[in-house]
């Protein structure tokens, strides 16, 4: 079984933050717009996806509104970077071997600021993420690289691998640029000028310290 394969047998379909999805659930259920935070709009109760990420690839910084719940189901381990702003970062890591250190479930705070990679040795990773209220791309913020940088003034770039299965507290966040089989890194923050989104969905005016990305 191959990433290419799952991907065909899916239906899936490229992520403007990287990597491929396809929308699994959606609940028909709608929370009215005057239950939700201003600027909300209407949104379903709850949504899911597959996601599938393959050895090079990596979901790149963004943010959404909700908190969302990953769900290791096939492959090999993946690295999440989560930076909860003023707060703190960490690495939890995404797979089987719980006895390493590995979750197989992990849930980001909304609001966060969050990526993905597989480790190195991992050809693909398939995980599932579950969102509540349910997702839409008016949620969804993709980070750009002076954006971010300039927002989190102590963010340290490190092309380090680390070589522990754990899920490290930071005082201050730490995104790191995974190093993979091949000799070049995969950073989570966009390089200045790309556009991961470019071959899924075209980018709209940008907002704040991220870029808003419109339905395809």
């Amino acid at each position: 079984m191959t990433a290419d394969e799952l991907a065909r047998h899916f239906r899936m379909q490229p992520h403007p933050e990287g990597g491929f999805y396809v929308e699994t659930y959606r609940s028909q259920r709608r929370i009215p717009t005057d239950a939700l935070p201003a600027g909300w709009g209407e949104h379903s109760w709850s949504t899911g996806i597959l996601f599938l990420l393959r050895q090079g690839e990596c979901s790149h910084l963004h943010r959404i509104r909700q908190d969302e719940m990953w769900h290791f189901y096939l492959g090999g381990a993946l690295r999440l970077a989560v930076i909860v702003p003023d707060v703190s970062a960490s690495e939890p890591l995404l797979g089987q071997d719980v006895l390493a250190g590995h979750t197989v479930q992990c849930t980001v705070p909304a609001g966060s600021w969050f990526g993905a990679s597989p480790l190195e040795g991992t050809a693909f990773a398939l995980v599932g993420c579950t969102v509540t209220p349910g997702f839409e791309f008016a949620d969804f913020v993709l980070g750009t690289r002076d954006g971010l940088l300039s927002r989190f003034t102590s963010t340290r770039l490190s092309s380090k691998r680390s070589r522990r299965h754990s899920q490290p507290q930071v005082s201050s966040p730490s995104i790191r640029a995974q190093r993979h089989s091949h000799g070049k890194p995969t950073m989570l923050l966009p390089q200045s000028g790309a556009s991961p989104a470019r071959s899924a969905c075209q980018a709209t005016a940008s907002s704040g310290a991220g870029r808003k990305v419109a339905p395809c």
